[in-house]
């Protein structure tokens, strides 16, 4: 009889607040932050500092393939995600469910930008091209290809009729939608675009990169509203006017630039939703925030640089006198004159703790300040500033959720209700099956860990050779124990639970126990532990372990040997070699009868314990192996490695049985619980991960043909990549393509119409005859097909098509023979009766014709099909359209009459608000400008006429 095992899967991820490859994005209310969690995307309540919900994507990828590589939040509840495999997800971010999966990058997502509407948005990838998407419709328009290198930010322009990309070219690239080609390239920059946006008035277009500055360009629809001038033409030439008549093309003019404060490249530059500030966010630890200056203002501090200008250049009293008369005129002149720096304002810098991954404007502005900003940082924190005129404040902080850097070691209690897991400055106490944090303790950087029997303490072994010992109850630290002069690399419980084993880097194997004692500064009796024994090696001590019947003890060196000595006595036993790099880790099965070694030579060794003899050497990962243990009381075992993945193995048959993948960098430490039904792992990445004994069994030989159809799958996809690997040279100028990929599931939905056609074709050639002997005589009664659910072969072929995504039809039906399109055509005069699939059927009609239109033509027996699905689809999508027509023109009836019925407008009263009250500001400012000309004016007046008066 075959062996069934039971199966492990991925059962919660925690510890990850925010990872690094990813945005941050507050969604459209302000009171929630999208943060990246490798694979998740968490919701995060900025004031209650809580995830509310988790963006976690199906998919049967793991890893670091499926890493959150983008966000983009719309002014709905709707947010687009981009991975690193090239796939795009739209998630409903109220519900926390997933709209639709868009596929059509080679390459990971880098940028993704909604147009205002939200109706559609862009995406750039590493691919060096962009693509355009159509939200409503779920289905990519096209694809954008002229960039050299990956596109690293874009933004649209013109209310979405043209779209800028920068890249790591070195280029900026206008690209005109309606038309899909590239109006304008903008060269100029020395080093790497990777930022670029716009004004919400889109007036001015600014682009961060390594350089020292930030380029401004004036956008030129709004151009002859105002004249701008570029710093170098500060003198007054006008940069509107003649320069704009002499190419219709450019969109984009150079405006100007700002000095940047650090040296710093610059990592992102956004404006906020009112456009009244610019942030600019370097690769270090600043963000720089600058104030936009109104019209009024900007002209205003362009008169007073004028006048200084004009002041420092005169000489004498005289000349004084006439310059200031020039000077006036001069100022009248340039009347409209400003330059960047009088625009944008450096208003402050804000400095983090440490590097700065992202940050995002909270759409929301509060009363009392001028913006909100959010941080996220490089140690897995996310932060909240408030910005005042003259100064920022940190309003709040989110790390309590996970550790500042890897995760070194966890430990489960013996009833497996608590986790220990130890970084660099902190341990913290998780429940390890909801996946929150319960304690936090400041510690050094720990090493190994152990919970103590009866879960009231933690013992911590660190790198600078301390034992701390942690009270969990209260979360502080009781003592600390000098215990070795080098890093304690491994602990051990002694079975009879009255002590442990730690070993370290100085060469010595030390016995500890546990003491009870009352301390003459404490009130209460706390844990103590006092050193018993303690054995001297002759090379650094990696690993230890202990049979489960407390008699042997096994040590591993740094010299690749694993030495077994007796407990009691503490004599040699055996000595395991075989090894070539040391060995990481080591356990004993619990009938003590194997003892197993993973070593950083990638190997695992299966040792007997009774006479040290090698049972089995398997090479088990693609890197260092860090860490095996056996399941209790079976021959099961685990192991990790630095090669991201846990494997699940037979230590009886040597068979690998399960591989689970899931976190995106080295897996360095691991728990198994007492009873075996679930495992934890901590790692690089900064997540721990539960892994779940599922009910559901499998067997040996199927596990084996499901790796070799995986296999078989990401070839499929590096042939797709490699195809379009030698791309034919693109031109300068840059061109549109189809905005979808071949994947697997595209492949696999093709055959299934296939088997669909064929299967119904069958069922018709069994109907016929059974017609026919029918006609003949008595026969028994038609027994339909059981896989066809009942349904007719027509029936059938439309519920096998249906349930395909409609954006991915065009390359599901490509591959599709003349033969089987024939089938399909036959088909659509029954279908094209069902309103509802009317839209279907002329999709359906339209990819056949194109792609197999040479040969339609060409075949007699098509023409009938044709010549009815034509009188036919017309009077269809006619009847479509009227309806939907009519639906419209009432639903716009209804608006009317609403809006007749109520005083506001039938519009969003506060956005209207908020109109009039930018417009009263500017009127003001229009005011108040006009005045003080007026007071000037008149005060030269009476200095060049009223000179005799004594009043003057």
């Amino acid at each position: 009889m075959v062996k069934a095992y039971l199966r492990y899967e991925q059962a919660s991820s925690f510890g990850v607040i925010t990872s690094l490859e990813s945005n941050i994005s507050y969604d459209s209310t302000g009171k929630h932050v999208l943060a990246p969690a490798l694979e998740k995307v968490g919701i995060w309540h900025v004031r209650q500092g809580i995830c509310t919900k988790t963006l976690v994507p199906s998919s049967s990828r793991v890893g670091k393939s499926l890493a959150v590589t983008s966000i983009a939040s719309s002014a709905s509840t709707s947010v687009a995600v981009g991975y690193a495999d090239g796939s795009i997800r739209i998630w409903d971010s109220e519900k926390g469910t997933c709209e639709t999966t868009l596929n059509g990058h080679k390459g990971a997502v880098t940028a993704m930008r909604y147009n205002k509407a939200g109706s559609m948005f862009a995406s750039g990838s590493k691919d060096n091209d962009v693509i355009l998407w159509d939200v409503v419709g779920e289905t990519g328009l096209f694809r954008l290809r002229g960039h050299r290198d990956q596109v690293t930010d874009l933004v649209f322009l013109d209310d979405g009729k043209k779209l800028v990309t920068a890249s790591k070219d070195k280029f900026l690239r206008v690209w005109d939608l309606e038309t899909q080609h590239c109006m304008q390239i903008i060269s100029g920059h020395h080093t790497e675009v990777w930022s670029v946006d716009v004004d919400p008035e889109e007036k001015y277009l600014v682009t961060g990169s390594a350089d020292q500055e930030l380029r401004f360009y004036a956008v030129k629809q709004n151009m002859p509203h105002v004249s701008l001038v570029s710093d170098s033409d500060a003198n007054g030439v006008d940069a509107s006017g003649d320069h704009l008549t002499e190419n219709k093309w450019e969109v984009l003019i150079p405006f100007g630039e700002i000095q940047r404060q650090t040296k710093d490249r610059v990592a992102s530059v956004r404006f906020n939703n009112s456009g009244s500030l610019l942030a600019c966010q370097m690769a270090g630890k600043t963000v720089e925030i600058f104030q936009v200056l109104g019209e009024t203002e900007a002209k205003r501090k362009a008169k007073r640089r004028l006048r200084r200008k004009e002041k420092k250049s005169s000489k004498d009293g005289v000349e004084n006198v006439d310059a200031n008369g020039d000077a006036s005129n001069e100022i009248e002149k340039a009347d409209t004159v400003t330059t960047v720096p009088d625009i944008f304002k450096l208003l402050q810098v804000i400095r983090a703790g440490r590097k700065i991954s992202s940050f995002s404007f909270c759409p929301v502005t509060p009363k009392d300040s001028l913006a909100t900003l959010a941080l996220s940082l490089n140690n897995n924190s996310l932060e909240f500033y408030t910005l005042k005129s003259s100064e920022n404040e940190k309003t709040a902080t989110i790390e309590h959720q996970g550790h500042r850097s890897d995760v070194r070691s966890v430990a489960l209690s013996a009833d497996n209700t608590l986790l220990m897991s130890t970084s660099h400055s902190e341990v913290k106490i998780w429940n390890p099956s909801t996946g929150s944090c319960l304690r936090t303790i400041d510690s050094g950087y720990g090493i190994c860990s152990l919970i103590v029997p009866k879960s009231k303490y933690g013992i911590v072994g660190t790198k600078s050779g301390v034992l701390e010992i942690i009270d969990i109850g209260s979360a502080t630290k009781v003592e600390d124990v000098e215990a070795h002069g080098g890093t304690i690399w491994s602990i051990a419980p002694i079975p009879d639970d009255t002590g442990f084993v730690t070993v370290s880097a100085d060469h010595e194997v030390k016995f500890w126990e546990y003491q009870v004692k009352k301390k003459a500064d404490q009130e209460a009796k706390q844990l103590t532990v006092s050193n018993v024994r303690s054995m001297k090696m002759n090379d650094d001590v990696l690993a230890v372990a202990i049979s489960p019947d407390a008699k042997h003890i096994a040590i591993a060196l740094l010299d690749s040997t694993v030495k077994v000595f007796y407990v009691d006595s503490l004599k040699f036993f055996l000595s395991l070699y075989g090894h070539k790099l040391p060995v990481m880790c080591i356990d004993i099965s619990s009938d003590g009868a194997l003892i197993v070694t993973g070593s950083q030579d990638k190997n695992i060794k299966i040792w007997g314990l009774d006479f040290g003899d090698c049972h089995k050497s398997i090479f088990a990962h693609d890197d260092s192996v860090m860490g095996v243990k056996f399941v209790r009381n079976t021959h099961y075992m685990f192991s990790i490695g630095k090669d991201r993945l846990v494997k699940y193995w037979d230590a009886d048959k040597f068979e690998l049985l399960l591989t689970l993948g899931g976190h995106h960098a080295e897996i360095w430490c691991f728990a198994v619980s007492n009873r075996g039904d679930f495992l934890v792992t901590g790692s690089h990445d900064r997540s721990m991960r539960r892994w779940d004994r599922t009910e559901e069994p499998f067997f040996l030989e199927e596990e084996k043909e499901k790796r070799l159809e995986e296999l078989f799958e990401s070839e499929i996809d590096n042939a797709a990549e490699n195809r379009h690997g030698s791309q034919e040279e693109i031109p300068e100028e840059g061109v549109a393509g189809l905005a979808k990929k071949t994947t697997v599931d595209v492949l696999s939905a093709a055959d299934s119409i296939i088997e669909a056609l064929e299967m119904a074709e069958n069922e018709k050639h069994r109907l016929a005859e059974y017609e026919e002997e029918k006609t003949r005589g008595k026969v028994p009664d038609f027994a339909p097909n059981v896989v066809m659910l009942g349904l007719s072969p027509s029936e059938f072929v439309l519920k096998t098509i249906s349930k395909e995504k409609t954006n991915d039809l065009e390359h599901i039906l490509l591959p599709l023979p003349f033969s089987d399109a024939l089938k399909l055509l036959s088909y659509m005069e029954s279908w094209s009766l069902i309103p509802e699939k009317v839209e279907l059927v002329c999709r359906i009609a339209t990819i056949v014709l194109q792609t197999h239109h040479n040969q339609l033509v060409t075949t007699p027996a098509a023409r009938p099909i044709l010549s009815v699905l034509r009188d036919i689809l017309h009077a269809k999508v006619k009847e479509s359209k009227d309806t939907i027509g009519y639906n419209l023109a009432a639903m716009d009836h209804l608006k009317q009459m609403m809006a007749s019925r109520s005083d506001a407008p039938f519009r969003d009263a506060k956005a209207k608000l908020m109109e009039i009250r930018s417009q009263q500001a500017k009127r003001m400012d229009a005011r108040l400008d006009t005045k003080t000309e007026r007071k000037r004016k008149k005060k030269q007046k009476r200095l060049e006429d009223g000179h005799g008066h004594a009043w003057a």
